[in-house]
């Protein structure tokens, strides 16, 4: 029985709206205000996290700010608002999917990326599609996380399942990714899947991507795209030595397990999201399965999953030869 929902009951009128961004565009700077300026005008609360309250050009002041304005740590923002937008990309959206998750504060989007399957308002739709939700049209869904595990076997032969020491803990909410690296080599491993023998694999790595992440990394490796509704799991291998090893979509409820067999001949290692990788060794265990803490995403009552890969995936390439109509 899946642990998550997709009919939120919509929440009281939002008072503490926060806002979270990464520097690195001035575009991202520009909606970053015109978003403050939208809150303001409605004479709602706003909560900056640190990190956004330093982006040069934001119409804040980090010492003197006004009493509709409060900064905090990232960390914290699950505590001060009951809203976080977030301006930028997927990646702005996975960063803040790392704080938000388990706080059932829910995030909305506006994306400053290149594709925003996460982000999905648009920059020039801010003001209308912010107010929308402002004024309770919106809907909620619940998206569940991966959580990593890198164990320390309690003896140097890995078919044994006795297992000790958490060496390295992380979440994913789109993927967790198993690769070579900078070697050019492949990965000499082995998949468990609720503790059954799946195979022995060379590949240049694996992908384990949630539903969220199906339109991610994995896609890009040949996997399926999975509604973001289903309780499932993709594991995408990439570029299998064996020709015929396909992806395999598991029930979200499952448990992997890879060990890595002694004569494989390169350093693997171990990312989530895009975060900073670390080594897997063949002496340790990687145990993947899903986190009980979930990222709870808004919406405007517009969205569509659907619309979202024709227009981002560019499936109606010639939409006036082809018109849905």
């Amino acid at each position: 029985m899946s642990n998550f929902t997709n009919n939120h009951p919509k929440r009281p009128p939002f008072h503490r709206i926060g806002v979270m961004g990464r520097a690195g565009k001035a575009s991202i700077v520009e909606t970053l205000n015109e978003l403050i300026r939208l809150l303001k005008m409605r004479q709602l609360s706003i909560v900056i996290d640190a990190q956004t309250a330093t982006i040069e050009g934001i119409l804040i002041d980090g010492e003197h700010t006004d009493d509709s304005i409060i900064i905090t740590p990232r960390h914290t923002m699950g505590e001060q608002c009951d809203l976080v937008i977030v301006v930028g990309g997927d990646g702005s959206m996975l960063q803040a999917a790392s704080v938000m998750a388990g706080t059932g504060v829910p995030v909305l989007g506006i994306n400053r990326g290149r594709l925003g399957f996460l982000a999905d308002i648009n920059p020039d739709e801010l003001t209308e599609k912010v107010g929308q939700v402002l004024d309770g049209q919106y809907w909620l869904v619940e998206r569940f996380l991966l959580k990593l595990q890198i164990i320390q076997n309690t003896t140097n032969n890995n078919t044994d399942n006795a297992l000790t020491q958490i060496l390295h803990e992380d979440i994913a909410l789109n993927d967790i990714v198993l690769h070579a690296g900078k070697s050019v080599h492949t990965i000499d491993f082995k998949l468990k899947i609720n503790n059954k023998d799946v195979y022995r694999q060379h590949a240049d790595g694996l992908i384990v991507a949630t539903p969220t992440g199906s339109t991610a990394y994995a896609l890009s490796a040949g996997g399926p795209i999975i509604h973001p509704t289903l309780d499932a799991i993709c594991l995408v291998p990439m570029h299998p030595h064996t020709l015929s090893d396909r992806p395999l979509v598991v029930a979200g409820s499952s448990q992997i397990m890879i060990n890595i067999h002694k004569d494989n001949r390169t350093q693997p290692m171990v990312g989530a999201d895009g975060k900073t990788s670390v080594p897997l060794e063949n002496d340790q265990t990687l145990i993947i399965a899903k986190h009980d803490k979930t990222l709870l995403l808004l919406h405007p009552n517009s969205y569509s999953f659907y619309e979202a890969c024709r227009t981002k995936l560019h499936w109606n390439l010639y939409s006036e030869e082809f018109s849905l109509d």
